[in-house]
């Protein structure tokens, strides 16, 4: 299986430096990923390196904690688009999701989503903190709020992805009836071609990872961001 397509080349610690994201940049260019996945601060500077490539520019929204307000999230997902990102990755408000506050999570998203109605939005469930029935609804209030995909994980909490939370993701956003409208993101964890594969197999069409040029020399990537 060829992974390079399914692959945001992510790079988002706060060490990150521009002579890091020109790195990314060209690696993304020389294995033909999806897309790379970069700070806001870095969305105009990859939108340029990338230029008259088929690489999409992803950056992250209310990135790493989801705790800012609706508003704040809006505005910066806004200006990010207009620095030159394709797609925005997005986090919910966790603690409203642990409260099971349903109709604050999907008002956070549509939000969003009405900031940006062209472009890709993701939104980040961060399912390390929740549990299986928290997942299911919050993948829930995710298709509601029309987002494009539906993601596991920041890579910044206490766990990543798992096959079982794709598994999971994927039959509620078929018995929302969403199924093909909706995508899964996996993100954190990935850290081995059988991983990746697996992911795929459980329902993902994307994944996020810092190690794409080790998956695809399949090889084991490192840890981290």
């Amino acid at each position: 299986m060829k992974l390079a397509p399914y692959i945001d080349h992510t790079l988002l610690k706060a060490t990150a430096t521009p002579q890091d994201i020109s790195a990314l940049c060209a690696e993304a260019r020389q294995h033909a990923f999806y897309a790379v996945c970069v700070n806001p601060v870095y969305a105009a500077q990859a939108k340029a390196e990338l230029a008259g490539s088929a690489v999409k520019v992803a950056t992250v929204c209310g990135f790493p904690l989801g705790a800012v307000s609706s508003e704040q999230k809006a505005v910066e997902a806004r200006l990010s688009v207009e620095a030159g990102a394709d797609e925005v990755d997005m986090v919910i408000h966790i603690g409203a999701a642990l409260s099971g506050d349903w109709d604050a999570v999907e008002a956070d998203v549509r939000a969003v989503r009405r900031a940006i109605p062209e472009q890709v939005l993701k939104v980040i469930i961060e399912t390390c903190y929740l549990d299986d029935e928290q997942k299911r609804q919050a993948t829930a209030a995710v298709v509601r709020a029309e987002a494009d995909f539906v993601k596991t994980s920041t890579g910044f909490g206490t766990g990543g992805a798992t096959p079982d939370d794709v598994r999971l993701m994927r039959d509620v956003i078929a018995e929302q009836g969403a199924q093909g409208r909706v995508q899964i993101k996996a993100a954190g964890g990935v850290r081995t071609p059988a991983d990746a594969q697996e992911m795929i197999a459980a329902g993902a069409t994307r994944l996020g990872t810092s190690g794409g040029v080790a998956l695809v020399a399949g090889e084991q990537t490192g840890g981290g961001y």
